[in-house]
């Protein structure tokens, strides 16, 4: 959109009145409707402070309440101190939900006029630095607010909240708190609570060693209430305390659960044992209300018939994720014998290595899954539109019509999908693919030499790299074509930065099916023309990457990209189908690498230049090299990238010099900038939690599967 309204065009032919006639017809012919659809893609900021000010209809146009009402700002990262300052000033009172989410370049003292938007109903501070004065202040002048998120940081203090902030509070509804201390937060003053989330990110001990204790929130405030209580979701990081924490939230639900309660759900990473008072608090959830979401820690279901007693309603939302769910007790349990559940719309079986299988425990990772329950499962969820199938070994048999990809195939609705590598290779090996054993056999022929890794065609589409319509992947992904995530994870896949799992040095290898998967069946991804987010990992037989090309060349949304372990572990095998990938992505905001012994190199970061809409660049390589002259070359020409996380073999005091380096040269002008270069020990992200502290860690840094996470629509 040209600010000035004017056509920019080169053509000297054409006299400047034509010009400004063509641009009506192009732009401003069009209905109110249809410019209104156009600005809603317009940053907040943009919208507000420049195209307004281009001509009369867009200044009427810009400041519609169909626009104004709603202000997104969370990763907005070129939305200044000053240009949220004016933002408010100018439209503050039209604002009634305020998305500020991990806007950490934001002071306090900005973020502190958001009291100046008197009419907020909604407003989501997570990530934002407040502190409990700062929060009374803003919270006193909000008189009509129902749903707040906030940090809840080291120093906070009750105490300090003021009655008209405290007024405020328990008039809202829906609180998301993300604790970084022991604390009950806000929640005890949020006395008409209908939703309660609650993160857990609090670190054993302090930055200083000290060992952090859960009995610090004895005597702070007084007991939560949760008669209203609709919804209770509780994430937790790894850790003792987390757990020690959420132990006194879930103290008083076990007293008397609400009557209203239809969602209960926490996700606790390893062991949870249960409790005196949670047992109390599940038999009464068995005999007192129907759910219709669900997700408990895992040490809670395994050997448990609790599944047999809770009452579902309309259930739209499930996770047994690491569970020991067979899968006669998912068809029996779950959905009843096969009935008919069309409102289930995201279900996790992730880690579930039995959830396909009869009700034997006994199953190797080898055998296969029993089709008869995946395809009742399809059956019964066939509005089904996030599932998680990773971290397990699920090997189909051979059969017409009873292969994994092909029952999931009839899951028209799917729009994100997270399947174990080996799943998605053919029951029997096709004629068109070499043996698993000689896929990384180098070619020899009348003595020339040949390079590994090196493409020998050019061409994505031609010969093994190109998709084979005869794959069941291939026709799983044509019968999905609206599908917006895509994960391929190995089933022994284990990041060397995990974000809920220990990093392990010595990770198990590939599983024996997922050498059959490789270049075609990542070509066979660019089907997919409304792929936004894709995450491959653990594919041991990709031989050169030209399948990654096919991706970049069709797959136009893409904007999130992570890969790992692609190849042979030893040399990486895809850099040029990569750099040849990197030209087309240009819609492509975040990029995560994870494999060992990269080179992050002039040649890497001249493709990386091309991807112009790129934000975020995390790099994950044990025994990697980076070379610091093309990293400051990089940013200089990518004047988007604001987060650049690096973890490489390279020493100490390399990556303070290039770190502190990048934030001289480019912090005055990228107030968000976010750096974190750091070296990658054997012991992984042990050694980079005790130095670098995990809130300058972005999301896009540790590995996770990000399908069925949480249940669709939980917040904003």
């Amino acid at each position: 959109m040209a600010s000035s309204g004017e056509d920019t065009s080169n053509d000297d032919d054409v006299p400047p009145a034509a010009a400004a006639v063509a641009v009506g017809a192009h732009l401003l012919g069009f209905s109110d409707e249809i410019l209104l659809h156009i600005l809603s893609h317009v940053p907040s900021t943009d919208l507000v402070l420049n195209v307004r000010r281009t001509c009369r209809k867009l200044a009427v146009l810009c400041l519609d309440k169909s626009l104004t009402h709603t202000v997104l700002l969370q990763k907005d990262y070129e939305a200044s101190e000053d240009k949220v300052k004016q933002l408010v000033k100018e439209i503050g009172r039209e604002i009634q939900q305020l998305n500020m989410a991990g806007c950490y370049w934001l002071s306090g003292a900005t973020i502190e006029h958001v009291a100046r938007c008197r009419s907020l109903v909604k407003v989501n501070l997570s990530g934002c630095h407040l502190t409990s004065l700062r929060l009374s202040k803003m919270l006193s002048a909000l008189q009509h607010l129902r749903s707040l998120a906030i940090d809840v940081s080291p120093g906070f203090d009750a105490g300090q909240l003021s009655g008209e902030c405290k007024a405020t509070l328990s008039r809202v509804r829906e609180l998301k708190q993300t604790l970084y201390t022991p604390s009950y937060g806000v929640v005890p003053c949020c006395t008409s609570l209908e939703k309660l989330l609650l993160y857990f990110e609090i670190l054993d001990r302090t930055r200083e060693g000290a060992i952090l204790s859960g009995q610090l929130m004895v005597g702070q405030s007084n007991v939560p209430h949760y008669q209203n209580l609709r919804v209770f979701y509780a994430r937790l990081a790894p850790g003792y305390i987390n757990q020690e924490v959420v132990r006194l939230y879930l103290a008083v639900l076990s007293d008397r659960t609400p009557e209203n309660l239809h969602a209960f759900l926490i996700s606790v990473p390893g062991s949870f044992a249960e409790s005196g008072a949670t047992k109390n608090l599940l038999d009464s959830m068995a005999r007192n209300v129907a759910l219709d979401a669900l997700q408990l820690p895992r040490s809670w279901l395994n050997g448990s018939s609790l599944l047999q007693h809770m009452k579902f309603n309309n259930p739209f939302y499930f996770s047994f994720s690491r569970c020991t769910l067979s899968g006669g007790h998912l068809i029996q349990r779950v959905i009843n014998g096969g009935k008919e559940l069309r409102s289930l719309a995201s279900l996790n079986l992730s880690g579930c290595v039995h959830c396909l299988s009869p009700d034997s425990l006994l199953r190797k990772a080898e055998d296969d899954i029993d089709s008869g329950i995946l395809e009742t499962l399809v059956a019964s969820c066939r509005n089904l539109r996030h599932l998680n199938l990773s971290a397990a070994h699920h090997h189909s048999s051979e059969g017409p019509g009873r292969h994994l990809c092909q029952l999931l195939a009839r899951l028209h609705h799917l729009r994100s999908l997270s399947l174990p590598v080996c799943s998605v290779a053919d029951s029997a090996p096709r004629a068109d693919r070499a043996p698993a054993q000689a896929m990384h056999a180098v070619p020899r022929g009348f003595g020339k030499k040949v390079r590994i890794g090196v493409q020998s065609c050019p061409n994505p589409f031609s010969g093994q790299a190109g998709p084979q319509p005869s794959s069941v992947f291939w026709s799983l992904l044509k019968n999905v074509p609206f599908l917006e995530r895509l994960e391929l994870i190995g089933s022994n896949f284990s990041s060397a930065m995990p974000r809920n799992e220990p990093a392990i040095r010595n990770s198990l290898p590939p599983c024996g099916r997922a050498q059959n998967v490789g270049d075609s069946e990542v070509a066979a991804i660019g089907q997919l023309a409304f792929l936004r987010h894709l995450t491959l990992a653990q594919l041991p037989s990709i031989l050169t990457g030209s399948g990654l090309v096919s991706i970049g060349l069709q797959c136009q949304q893409l904007q999130s990209l992570s890969l790992a372990n692609l190849g042979m572990m030893g040399k990486v095998v895809y850099m040029s189908a990569l750099s040849d990938m990197l030209k087309h992505c240009k819609r492509l905001k975040d990029l995560r690498l994870e494999q060992p012994y990269f080179s992050a190199n002039a040649q890497f970061f001249q493709a990386l230049s091309q991807c112009s809409a790129l934000q975020r660049l995390c790099l994950v390589s044990r025994s990697g090299t980076l070379q610091p002259e093309a990293v400051l070359a990089f940013m200089a020409r990518c004047l988007h990238v604001v987060v650049c996380h690096m973890f490489t073999g390279e020493s100490l005091a390399t990556c303070k010099s290039l770190q502190q380096s990048l934030l001289r040269s480019f912090q005055a002008e990228r107030p968000a900038l976010n750096v974190v270069i750091f070296p990658l020990l054997h012991e992984g992200l042990t050694n980079v939690i005790r130095d670098v502290p995990m809130v300058h860690l972005d999301e896009i840094t540790l590995f996770k599967s990000r399908v069925a996470e949480e249940p669709p629509n939980l917040w904003w």
